[in-house]
């Protein structure tokens, strides 16, 4: 919740490579990071729901500003449950999801569901992309050029979102 911009796309996929390289077994560290995904969203969730009043009452919090929380909410009316999944996979989105989620918008078990689902999922692709690329000589050759370039895929949605914003108020 504190820190929406570390890259855990770049985190995992990193490993992964490191994994095709000898350096750290794939399976533990698979597991690990299943386990960690789930339970840094279902904290997240928790906080959400003990803080949901707090924040409904404030305009801006010091950690938190009230547009993206509207966004994400916003995004989840649209979306529903799906929402936990995909928000795996868009930066700064990823973090106020299960905090949107707590605030009450989603039951917990609905939540809980979506949750794994999502978790696992993104901790499979990431990593397991990381594994097979790590394998690619190019990669092996040039993995701080890779690392370059999906933290610049990762700011895509960003960027398009910064975009959208930007015409939608030229246009009023």
């Amino acid at each position: 919740m504190l820190t929406p911009f570390l890259p855990g796309d770049l985190l995992v996929f990193t490993t992964g490579a490191l994994a095709a390289a000898g350096s750290i077994k794939v399976l533990p560290i698979y597991l690990i990071f299943c386990v960690a995904a789930i339970a840094g969203d279902t904290l997240n969730y928790a906080i959400g729901h003990f803080f949901g009043y707090k924040v409904s009452a404030h305009e801006n919090m010091r950690f938190i500003k009230r547009e993206y929380l509207e966004r994400t909410n916003k995004f989840f009316k649209k979306h529903g449950g799906k929402t936990i999944i995909i928000a795996r996979f868009v930066p700064i989105i990823r973090t106020f999801a299960p905090f949107v989620a707590g605030v009450g918008i989603m039951p917990y078990g609905e939540f809980a569901l979506f949750n794994v689902a999502g978790g696992i999922s993104w901790v499979t692709i990431a990593l397991f992309s990381g594994y097979f690329f790590g394998n690619l000589t190019f990669v092996k050759d040039n993995l701080s050029l890779v690392i370059l370039g999906i933290i610049a895929v990762s700011l895509i949605p960003v960027v398009i979102t910064l975009i959208k914003n930007e015409l939608a108020i030229n246009e009023r």
